[in-house]
């Protein structure tokens, strides 16, 4: 078919968020890896398959079909055009609002759900993505649909509820043959699915990923920050200090030097002992996962042996030191032409170079966002000699340091 590229990329999208997207033959549907086989678990699967059966009879071409069930789970449903046999493309379950504590232990007693069972019901509700309306994942199913139906006028969006499927109350779900070694073996499942997730958005940490580590944080719910604390400020406190260590290290094995780490690391626990709401602290961990990211992607030092590495992280540590290849050299036991020619071998640059350049970012920083004298601004960077200092400044950047300040200025 001619979308089978456009499909492939959409699949992996919404696998990247931790969606489920299925193909489906409307007359052999998976029910049990749709819902990750929870509602077996309740003995609710007889429902779930009667309701799925109904939504399947109501499928036309050309419309998108998304219907929410009793518990908060929404799931889209479209036929596929130009296919020999027929096949259904099911996304979900996902949910658009994340329920709160008290709505799940309301829920549960309206579905039947015994107390025994409401840690299992929480921990489904953990593995459900979360996409909100804004979600840019709808805009993707939009794009989509224009393009194997050939334009936005020649399909719609139809939402199925509860009352349109002729969905009665069902009263006590779970019956006797729930057993204790079912709810382990599937609580264990959930407890390893979440875990290779979170594997998954360290390792993209690890490798400088932003974008896939943002976007894959971004569809969980508030539920994966597991309570273990009755105040839930100190408890998202908790999580947060243990992100940051967990973050800290992945961008370690990036390459990154313990001495960007520490700073960026003890920046953060300041940060989250200052953490008055949940809200405030879920946004400081998509900016921990975006600040770490990028610290691997800035100062990844995989590629460089030891002596530069040591090298590196000495001249970044401290402009003001004395930063000359024999006092480099010196510190590492090793003779200046060979530090020099390893230096300028895996850099691309000389070590004097790589000094003044970051020497002249330090100083393009100091004369636009201080009132320092030029002279105060040298000695900052590392050059005693204001002559000079202006000398390597306006070869790196065409302007004397104070015609830079007044560009910055203007």
């Amino acid at each position: 078919m001619f979308y089978d590229a456009e499909l492939s990329f959409l699949q992996a999208v919404f696998k990247k968020c931790h969606v489920n997207t299925f193909l489906i033959d409307p007359e052999n549907v998976p029910y049990d890896l749709i819902d990750k086989g929870f509602r077996k678990l309740i003995s609710f699967s007889e429902d779930f398959e009667r309701i799925n059966k109904n939504i399947i009879k109501r499928i036309d071409e050309n419309t998108i079909f998304e219907f929410k069930d009793v518990f908060g789970c929404s799931y889209m449903f479209m036929l596929l055009p130009n296919l020999e046999l027929q096949r259904i493309l099911l996304i979900g379950p996902y949910v658009s609002e994340v329920p709160t504590r008290k709505q799940i232990l309301e829920n549960a007693e309206k579905l039947g759900v015994p107390p025994s069972m409401l840690k299992d019901l929480e921990n489904f509700y953990v593995g459900v993505p979360y996409l909100p309306e804004s979600s840019h994942l709808f805009a993707l199913i939009d794009s989509f649909g224009e393009l194997i139906w050939g334009g936005s006028d020649n399909f719609k969006f139809v939402e199925i509820s509860s009352e349109t499927i002729e969905q009665a109350s069902f009263g006590p779900i779970i019956k006797p043959d729930s057993t204790v070694a079912d709810k382990n073996s599937w609580n264990v499942q959930m407890i390893e699915t979440r875990y290779n997730y979170e594997n998954e958005m360290l390792q993209a940490v690890t490798q400088g990923q932003y974008q896939k580590a943002v976007l894959m944080l971004s569809s969980l719910n508030s539920l994966s920050f597991e309570r273990r604390l009755s105040d839930p400020i100190r408890n998202i406190k908790n999580y947060c200090i243990i992100t940051n260590t967990l973050l800290r290290k992945s961008a370690e094995n990036g390459g990154v030097h313990p001495f960007y780490l520490d700073r960026m690391s003890s920046d953060y626990a300041l940060k989250i002992e200052q953490i008055q709401s949940t809200s405030a602290a879920q946004e400081l961990i998509t900016d921990m996962f975006r600040s770490y990211c990028r610290l691997v992607r800035k100062h990844t030092m995989k590629r460089y042996s030891p002596p530069v590495q040591r090298a590196i992280t000495t001249i970044d540590s401290d402009l003001t030191a004395n930063l000359t290849l024999n006092a480099l050299a010196t510190m590492q036991n090793l003779s200046p032409s060979y530090l020099s020619a390893l230096f300028s071998q895996e850099t691309g640059q000389t070590l004097t170079e790589y000094v003044n350049q970051k020497r002249v970012k330090l100083a393009m920083r100091l004369l636009a966002t201080t009132k320092l004298q030029v002279q105060t601004v040298a000695q900052h960077c590392g050059i005693l000699d204001v002559h000079y200092f202006s000398k390597v400044f306006k070869r790196a950047v065409g302007l004397t340091p104070k015609q830079y300040r007044e560009s910055q200025q203007k």
